[in-house]
Formats: structure tokens, C-alpha cells, sequence
């Protein structure tokens, strides 16, 4: 077993079972290590932080599978790895033009989806696997240029769909099944097979060499034909493009198209698309509103389902190309805890971002989600769950992943200037995913660190920012810790009615008068039932407090914040945390009694001046 293997298997012992897209993500890191792909190619290929849909050289459908992988020319020495059978949904996979080495993996033929196999011009050796006869969707197969032994096996006969297949300058022998003579397109040519002069059968078909005299003809006519109606068909577009009524609600006003971001998978929406998609915005598919803009439920002509934020905040002196400058920095921070931009709307008037519909909507909606069906009866069938204890832990630390990617991983660094349950959102496996992030620079470029009016949540805003509207990673990090404390009281970070019971408004006041009473287990989400592990629930509580000291320099980085939701460094932490807590306590309660000493002593002083002598 080679080196390569043993890291795998090792990989594969270690880590939790996976979903469908983790197992496609694993198959494709493999196929990297086993082609030995060099510290320069494919470098964004990291299975820790990026779903596949966004890595290079890759494609995905409506669905999120991998559908295309184009590796075509690449330099690749290594071999094929066998964990390549676990892209159930591939159509495409070309590979030719590299030097990989090695057998054809039999795991191939596992690929049932698989339409157009290419992988020519390399130094694969053995026999071409009997499996792929169970490749029945197969319309292309392409080998040559390899050192291929053994005979052609007889499954590949047996293909439907089969018609093109192409086995020229390889090393094999014997008989060809009688059936590929049929396939509109074949090549047997420098090989050792039955076929040639001397057994009256042509080693290739006429389709892939010679061709008829007057087919050429026919095909150039019939391709300058087509392509002249394209010309005309596209330059009537572009005339009404650029003509269109400004009266016409339903024409997208073009804008000066970047294509640096068009290029790959963000895509350029059209006006109109985003209009019908949402119902011309209408306010029964708005998701929620916030400082940036509404959101609004949307469902393209293909049937995926996104969400279309329709920006309010958008002017600044960068105009268009600022904007798009912005989506750009957006669109290549791709983690697995971040939410994926899917494309943009830009005219004169409008900018629009277009991300993934999330199933479970939010963090804050889920936690309230009882109140909010009784009230509003949205989207919610009556005794659906609440998040459980562990489904909380999960979105703890799922959002801390995402933030340290943003703060310490991108380039430039991400602050996010907003971090709240509400726009901590869940996907189908209730996996925290971060949204809004990156949009406070998106709509005010003027600056790089000091905002022109501060952005974020009452409640969740950063002392610091709130006075000076400077903002830093730090401040995110006050905003998560409220977020956590969130998760744990189910409460909003602000609540009037806790004046009634002569409580902080505040939560984060709340906690922490609770904490010093050890009286915790009081403020846990009642919607728990008692669900809950307490030690847990301070753990949680702790680096809550952690995060929001008031000195922006004492809270812990996003990173460090990981390491503790691990299990790692906390105690040390919030130790010293409590001796500073006690001093801090200490000195406001001497300057409190100094303050009331003062006042008696004036009294006095002012009884004697009183009654002293006339």
C-alpha cells in the first residue's frame, strides 16, 4: 500500500460519517493527492473549508453535485485513485494531456452518471476495466495515446448510448467486439487487434477520418447558416438592450459587466429574472429585513429556490465598479460555514445579491420558533421542534469557524460588523452558515476601517464601535459572544419587558448578575426542557463573557475561541478573567463608598455651619 493510501485510510478511520457531499469532497481531495498535484495547482482544493461547488476546475448542478471535473493539461505525474468511483452524479471527467500513470480504477465503473470519459494522452498501462459496460449513460470514450494492454472486454458492447469511442496507440490485442464496428465513431488504430487488411474490417470508421465529399459541404453550409441567424439573434438583443423603453418595467437596465466576476460560478442576474423569481418583490415572500435591505424568497424558471437581498444602502462614490469590486471579495470567501454567494444584479437604480435558499431559515427564528408560528403562523407546522441542546453546540461552533476563516484566513480579512442569531442561518442539516458578512463594506467603501455610521444590531453592537464607529475583528467578536448567549436563553439581546421584573434590559447585564449568583440554570431556554448538560451551559456562558469584556484588546480571537468550544484553554481563560472581574468589582465598590462618604461629610459639614454661632 503506498503513502498516499495509508492517508487515507488513516483520514477515513478518523473522521465523523459524512454526508453525500462530504464523500464527493474526500473522492476529490484524493484524486489531488494520488495525481500529486504541486504546491501551486489546485490550491483552493481544501476539503476542511470549501464545498467542491466553488473549487476550481469543478461544476456543480442546481443540487450542489459534482457534475464536471476538467483537469485537461495539467502536468499531472501521479495515478488515479479508486475513491473517484464516489462521484455518483459526474457527467463529465477529462483528464488527458497529463502524464498520470498507473491502472484505470475498476471504481469507474461506478459512475453510472457518467456521459464523456477522456482520458487520453497519458501513461496509463493494464487492461481497460470490464466495468465500465455499467457506464450505460456513455456517449464518449476516450483512451488513446496510453500503453493500455489486454483485449477490448466485451461490456463495452453492450453500452447504449455509445458514439464515440476512441482506442488508437495503445498496446492491445485480440478481438474487437463486433458491436463497436457499428458505433458512428471509432479509432483501433496502433494496436495489435483484428482489424486492418488482413481481417477486411477498417480500424476506423469513416466519420473519424474520411468522411464523404459532399457531407463537408453540407456541414459548412448548415454551420455558417447557424451561425449567421446567432449574429443576427444576438445583435437584435443587444440593440433592444441598449435602446429599451425606460417605461418597460420589466427591462434590465445594463450596467458595465466585470468580467472577472462573471467568469466561474457567480453569474449576472438580469433584472427581469429576479422579478418574476420573487413575484415582482412582493411582501408575502419577504424572509426578513435588516440594515442592509430585505430579503426576499425566491424560485428561478429552473426551480432553484434562492434568497434575492435587495440592497437600500447601495450609493457610494465607487459607483458600479466599487460594487463590483465588493461582490468579487465576497464571492471568493468560500467556507463550508459561510453562505455561498450564487450571482448579482446591478442597473442604475438597484443592487441585488442572489445566495442559496437556507430550509431552516435562522438561528433567531428557530430559537423563537414556537412565538413566531403562534403569531404569524409562517412556514411552520404546529409542534415543530425547537433546536435542541446539541443541534446549539453545533451552530456554536460552526459560526466561530466561519468568522475565524473571514478574520484570519481571507485576503484582505472580512469583518463582518453584524454578528447576531439572525444572521446565523441553517441549512438542511442544521449547520450554522454566516450571512451578511462583508455587506457594511459592500455599501460604504469610502473607508477601510472607521464607518460612516455605525452598522449592526442594538444589543450586539461592540462599546468601542458604538463610540467611536471604528471596528475591528473584535467587534465581531462582542457580537458573537451575545449571539451565544442567545443560543443558551433563547432571549433577544434586548427586552423591555424584563424591567417589569426590575431585570437588566440587556441580556448580557442578565447573565452575567446570574452568573455571579450562580443562578445559570434559571435563564436556560425553557424551550429545553431541562435537555441540556448545565456544565455545558456554562462552559458556553463563559466564552460568552469571555467575548464581550468591555476592552476590545482582552477578548480572545476567533481562532482562540475555537480552541475553547474544543475543549482547549478555557479554564486558564476564564480564570484570569474572574481575578480581573473581582478587582474591577473591587475598585468600583470603594469608589462607590468614597462617593457616599463624600456626600455625608458634606451634609455634616453644612449641619455645623448651620448651627454655629450668629
Amino acid at each position: 500500500m503506498d503513502l498516499v493510501s495509508v492517508l487515507l485510510l488513516m483520514s477515513s478511520i478518523c473522521s465523523f460519517a459524512l454526508p453525500e457531499l462530504d464523500l464527493e469532497e474526500d473522492a476529490l481531495y484524493a484524486l489531488k493527492l494520488s495525481l500529486n498535484a504541486s504546491p501551486n495547482q489546485l490550491t483552493n482544493w481544501n476539503r476542511n473549508q470549501v464545498t467542491p461547488c466553488t473549487w476550481a476546475n469543478v461544476e456543480c448542478d442546481q443540487n450542489n453535485n459534482v457534475v464536471r471535473v476538467s483537469l485537461a493539461f495539467m502536468g499531472f505525474t501521479g495515478s488515479l485513485t479508486p475513491r473517484i468511483g464516489a462521484l455518483k452524479s459526474l457527467k463529465t471527467l477529462s483528464l488527458q494531456g497529463n502524464s498520470i500513470t498507473g491502472d484505470i480504477p475498476k471504481e469507474i465503473g461506478n459512475l453510472t452518471s457518467l456521459v464523456r470519459l477522456d482520458l487520453e494522452n497519458n501513461r496509463l498501462m493494464g487492461e481497460i476495466p470490464y466495468s465500465l459496460g455499467n457506464l450505460k449513460k456513455l456517449q464518449f470514450l476516450t483512451l488513446s495515446q496510453n500503453n493500455l494492454t489486454g483485449t477490448i472486454p466485451n461490456s463495452l458492447a453492450s453500452l447504449p448510448s455509445l458514439s464515440n469511442i476512441l482506442l488508437d496507440s495503445n498496446n492491445l490485442s485480440g478481438q474487437i467486439p463486433e458491436q463497436l464496428f457499428s458505433i458512428p465513431e471509432y479509432n483501433f488504430t496502433g494496436n495489435n487487434l483484428n482489424c486492418g487488411v488482413n481481417y477486411h474490417r477498417l480500424c476506423t470508421s469513416e466519420n473519424a477520418d474520411q468522411g464523404s465529399s459532399h457531407k463537408p459541404k453540407i456541414g459548412l453550409i448548415v454551420g455558417i447558416v447557424i451561425g449567421l441567424v446567432v449574429i443576427l439573434f444576438i445583435g437584435g438583443l443587444l440593440f433592444f438592450w441598449c435602446k429599451g423603453s425606460k417605461h418597460e418595467a420589466f427591462v434590465d437596465v445594463p450596467g458595465e459587466v466585470d468580467q472577472r466576476i462573471t467568469f466561474g460560478q457567480l453569474k449576472r442576474f438580469a433584472w427581469k429574472e429576479l422579478q418574476i423569481a420573487t413575484d415582482n418583490f412582493s411582501e408575502k415572500n419577504v424572509l426578513g429585513q435588516g440594515g442592509f435591505g430585505k430579503v426576499y424568497k425566491g424560485i428561478l424558471v429552473d426551480g432553484t429556490k434562492v434568497a434575492v437581498k435587495r440592497l437600500t444602502d447601495y450609493e457610494s462614490p465607487g459607483g458600479e465598479k466599487a460594487f463590483h469590486c465588493e461582490v468579487e471579495m465576497i464571492s471568493v470567501a468560500v467556507h463550508r460555514n459561510l453562505l455561498r454567494l450564487i450571482g448579482f444584479c446591478t442597473t442604475p437604480t438597484e443592487r441585488l445579491l442572489v445566495y442559496p435558499f437556507m430550509q431552516n431559515l435562522s438561528v433567531a427564528y428557530r430559537l423563537r420558533v414556537i412565538l413566531v408560528w403562534l403569531n404569524t403562523g409562517a412556514e411552520l407546522k404546529p409542534g415543530e421542534p425547537v433546536l435542541d441542546w446539541p443541534t446549539r453546540k453545533r451552530v456554536a461552533l460552526g459560526t466561530a469557524r466561519g468568522l475565524e476563516y473571514l478574520h484570519e484566513q481571507c485576503n484582505p480579512k472580512i469583518i463582518h460588523r453584524d454578528v447576531k442569531a439572525a444572521n446565523i442561518l441553517l441549512d438542511g442539516d442544521f449547520e450554522a452558515v454566516v450571512g451578511d458578512f462583508g455587506l457594511a463594506k459592500l455599501v460604504d467603501v469610502r473607508n477601510t476601517n472607521v464607518t460612516t455610521q455605525v452598522r449592526g444590531t442594538m444589543g450586539h453592537i461592540a462599546p468601542e464601535y458604538l463610540s467611536t464607529g471604528k471596528s475591528s475583528e473584535r467587534t465581531d467578536v462582542f457580537g458573537y459572544g451575545i449571539m451565544l448567549l442567545e443560543l443558551v436563553t433563547g432571549q433577544r439581546a434586548i427586552d423591555f419587558s424584563r424591567l417589569e421584573e426590575e431585570d437588566d434590559v440587556l441580556l448580557l447585564d442578565h447573565v452575567k448578575k446570574l452568573q455571579r449568583e450562580k443562578r445559570l440554570d434559571t435563564i436556560v431556554d425553557c424551550n429545553l426542557n431541562k435537555n441540556y448538560s448545565i456544565e455545558e451551559v456554562e462552559m458556553i456562558v463563559q466564552i460568552a463573557l469571555l467575548c464581550t469584556q468591555a476592552s476590545p484588546e482582552d477578548r480572545p480571537a476567533m481562532s482562540e475561541v475555537v480552541r475553547m468550544l474544543e475543549g482547549e484553554g478555557l479554564a486558564e481563560r476564564w480564570e484570569e478573567w474572574q481575578h480581573m472581574e473581582v478587582a474591577t468589582r473591587q475598585d468600583y465598590e470603594r469608589l462607590q463608598r468614597r462617593l457616599e462618604w463624600g456626600e455625608d461629610s458634606v451634609h455634616n459639614q453644612d449641619a455645623i455651619e448651620l448651627s454655629g454661632g450668629r
